[in-house]
Order: C-alpha cells, then sequence, then structure tokens
C-alpha cells in the first residue's frame, strides 16, 4: 500500500495547497514543511473559528473558509484528509487541472522516509499522550527530533516542529489504514481494540492492518506486552521485539507504583531487571504509566539517557484536548479531553474520579453514527463512572444518519442522572446553573466538543 512513486513525485515540488488545513491530521504535516522555508502553502477550511486555523495563519499562511475551486490558484500539489469528499469542488478541480494530488497519509508518508530513524508510535488509545511524551523526552534530552503529533504541545508550541537529527517521532493512527503509508524504523504499539468498525469489520482485521504495520517496519518492534491483541499483531514478523507493562516478563516495566498527594503517579522505571530512575508523572490516570513505559522504552533506545527520561516525563503536563484544563472558576473546574471511544472515557474518567472532586459531569459529544451503534452499551458503561452526564446529537462527521441510532438511545442505557440537550448554549448555562464549586465538568469527544468547553469558560469568566 506505501505510495512509494509519491516520493519522486513530491521532490521540487514548491506551492502545496492543504484542504482541511486545520484538521489534527494536516496541521503538523503544514508546521514540518512551513518550517523548512522550502514552501509556498495555502489552505482552506470549513471552520474559522479553530484554534489551529488562527495559528496556521498567525504563522503567514493564507486559509480560505470554505471549499471553492479558486482556493487552489496556482499550487502545484493538492494535499486533502480521509475526511474530504470525492465531489469537494477544490479536489475535483485540481483533477481537472492535472495537479498532483495526495492523500494526507501519502503525504506523511513521505515526510517519514526522510528521516531514516523514524518512531511511529500506534495504538487504538494513547497515540498522542504517548507521542508527545517521547517529543518531550527527546527535545529536552537535546537529540532534536522531528515532530508529528496530533495534539499541540507547549513544549514545541504547536503539533510539528523540524529538527536537525535523523530521528522523527510521528503519530501513526490506523484509522481507513492509513499508517500503511509509513515505513518506520521503530515501531511502536500501545494496544489494539475494536474501533473503525465502519472500515475494518471485525477486531481480527483491526489486528491483521497492525500486522502488515510491523512487518513494513525496518529495525524494531516496541509493543505492549500486557496486551493480547497487540502480541497477535507480531505473527510473522521478523524483527527484535521490546515489551512494556506492567507484568514481570516485560523488558521495561514499572515497580513500586504509588500515587503521590497531587494525585499522580510515581513509580520506579526498571529495564530488565535494573532500575534506571524514579519517575514523576504529571498527568493523571493509571493508564498514563503505560503511555509513559512506551514513551521511555522508544527514548531509551534512541539514545535518552535515564536522566533524560526523568526530566522529559516529569515536564511533561499533557498535550493539548488530552486532560486540558480550562480553568477553576470559584471552585469549579472546567476541561476537556479528546476521548471519544469507551475505552478512553473509562479511563480519563477513573482518573479524574482520583482527584478527589465533590462531583464529576461528563459531557459527551458522540462522533458517527457507526462507531456510537456498535459500542452503544459500551458508552453508557463507560460514562456511568461520572455522577452526572450530559450528551449533544450524534456527531455525524463523514457518515449519514441511516443506521437509526441516536443520543437518545444512549441516554436511555445510561445509569447516571442524564440530559441530552440540543446546543452547546444550553449546555453551558444548565452547567453553569447546576454545577458548584470543587465539581470537575469535562467535556468529552474527537468532535468540536471542546468549543462547548471555551464557551463554559467565557461564561463563568463573564460571571466575574
Amino acid at each position: 500500500m506505501v505510495n512509494l512513486d509519491a516520493d519522486e513525485i513530491f521532490s521540487g515540488l514548491k506551492r502545496l495547497h492543504f484542504i482541511g488545513i486545520g484538521g489534527s491530521g494536516m496541521c503538523p504535516i503544514v508546521e514540518i514543511l512551513h518550517s523548512t522555508g522550502n514552501y509556498i502553502i495555502t489552505g482552506s477550511d470549513v471552520d474559522n473559528e479553530s484554534d489551529t486555523v488562527k495559528r496556521i495563519r498567525g504563522m503567514g499562511i493564507p486559509v480560505a473558509i470554505g471549499h471553492r475551486a479558486e482556493n487552489i490558484g496556482d499550487a502545484q500539489l493538492l494535499v486533502y484528509s480521509a475526511a474530504i469528499q470525492k465531489d469537494n469542488p477544490e479536489l475535483l478541480a485540481a483533477k481537472e487541472a492535472g495537479i498532483h494530488v495526495f492523500e494526507r497519509s501519502v503525504m506523511l508518508g513521505v515526510l517519514c522516509r526522510r528521516y531514516p530513524n523514524t518512531i511511529a508510535i500506534s495504538g487504538t488509545h494513547g497515540k498522542t499522550t504517548s507521542s508527545s511524551m517521547l517529543a518531550q523526552i527527546l527535545v529536552t534530552a537535546g537529540i532534536d527530533p522531528t515532530v508529528f503529533i496530533g495534539g499541540k504541545l507547549p513544549l514545541i508550541g504547536g503539533n510539528g516542529r523540524v529538527g536537525n537529527s535523523d530521528i522523527m517521532v510521528c503519530e501513526a493512527c490506523e484509522f481507513v489504514d492509513t499508517f500503511l503509508q509509513i515505513t518506520p524504523a521503530i515501531a511502536v504499539i500501545l494496544n489494539i481494540d475494536a474501533d473503525h468498525l465502519d472500515y475494518f469489520g471485525t477486531l481480527e482485521n483491526v489486528i491483521r492492518s497492525f500486522n502488515k504495520f510491523l512487518k513494513q517496519t525496518s529495525s524494531l518492534v516496541v509493543i505492549n506486552g500486557d496486551d493480547a491483541n497487540s502480541l497477535k499483531a507480531l505473527e510473522g514478523v521478523e524483527l527484535p521485539v521490546i515489551t512494556f507493562g506492567l507484568g514481570e516478563n516485560n523488558d521495561y516495566t514499572a515497580k513500586n507504583i504509588r500515587m503521590n498527594e497531587g494525585s499522580h503517579w510515581e513509580f520506579e522505571l526498571v529495564h530488565k531487571g535494573t532500575s534506571l530512575a524514579d519517575i514523576t508523572l504529571q498527568v493523571p490516570g493509571r493508564h498514563n504509566i503505560y503511555n509513559a513505559l512506551a514513551a521511555a522504552a522508544a527514548a531509551h533506545v534512541s539514545g535518552a539517557i535515564p536522566q533524560d527520561i526523568v526530566n522529559g516525563l516529569g515536564s511533561f503536563t499533557g498535550a493539548g484536548r488530552r486532560y486540558e484544563v480550562h480553568g477553576v472558576f470559584d471552585g469549579l473546574t472546567v476541561a476537556d479531553d479528546y476521548a471519544h471511544h469507551p475505552a478512553e472515557i473509562e479511563v480519563t474518567l477513573k482518573a479524574v474520579k482520583e482527584m478527589h472532586f465533590n462531583k464529576v459531569w461528563a459531557v459527551f459529544q458522540p462522533f458517527t453514527y457507526t462507531r456510537t451503534k456498535n459500542l452503544l452499551q459500551e458508552f453508557a458503561n463507560a460514562l456511568d463512572i461520572a455522577d452526572q452526564v450530559i450528551l449533544t446529537e450524534i456527531m455525524p462527521a463523514r457518515e449519514v444518519d441511516d443506521l437509526g441510532v441516536s443520543s437518545s438511545q444512549l441516554q436511555e442505557r445510561i445509569n447516571k442522572p442524564c440530559k441530552l440537550l440540543g446546543s452547546f448554549e444550553e449546555i453551558a448555562d444548565y452547567v453553569i446553573a447546576n454545577a458548584g464549586s470543587g465539581d470537575l465538568v469535562i467535556t468529552m469527544g474527537c468532535g468540536d466538543i471542546y468549543k462547548c468547553a471555551k464557551l463554559i469558560k467565557q461564561k463563568l469568566e463573564a460571571k466575574d
């Protein structure tokens, strides 16, 4: 599936246009290419309110709002994401004009092949956090990697950066097999779960796709030795394998795990029975021990010394939209998280429950009809961890409503007090009227629910 012809096509091109330039998978590519100073970049997006679009415009890159044929200008190459429809006017105009067209994953594959030591972080859950942790370790250690991640990392002020080493840290997503465009030196698998079943159909097909990914890796596999599905993906892979996890037999593991008074986890990092360092995480949740172990293992084999790992993980306070706290207002904490799969919602809500809030209000935006229908009861079970639940209608994204599923069906399955509200304005007003001091309100989902958290913040600030 790797499109090697794309490398030759891209060579020598200067004028690039990105459809959906504000997307989490597009923005870091744009940041990396822009940082080289070698390209003239333009873009378009449907959302002129996003922070990402504002950041891209701040780099001097023109972004048109709305998709129109004239937006492509004199571009030599058009890059689009898998979410862009085939009848998009800019995509059609480029094809009619004979302009080269790359799907986003093809462009990412081209970038990764420019770095002989690309480290690709894959898995159903935790990719952005683990990639960000690894980037934090390597950047603070002075190893100077190029970075492509799906969330804004405060250390680098964005989703991407260009480094001077031959190492690239790359978040690799399995959605519609896009990570099969990447041929990394080191592949990391955090976990494998049933997701994107509208494309894969079954969990077995998901595992099979990860297996293909590993078979096009050149040097090393770093894998969660506690995750049975991940281990299944190793079948027929003829590469050195390093494992991480909490089980005794893993190469990298955590010992003496404890929670400090700040509700953050501390542990001893151990490599093959030898203690390397004592780690203190600044991000909540026991699941982040696994993310930290993956990052530590990948960093260690890439030249980071134990003190580098201590410094990097100890200074990492999270990536954008990964338990991102917007503020505390008269004792009410407002946060946002990207969790959009039941497993992610579960670990996030369990993590914040450990932080001793009076009540946890989960404001969840279901994303796509297929995922909601396939995992309806699982979503309900995960959301029941919260004390209060607020739902929005399902965000359809690339889908049409032909499955007969709705947020009201999810509401019926939730045992905790649950409201289904029609707009972010209604949600913000309801939360402000009913949540109290000592509570946490956390918006959750991979759509535009983060705007609701910002609206709640704005309304609370206006009250002061």
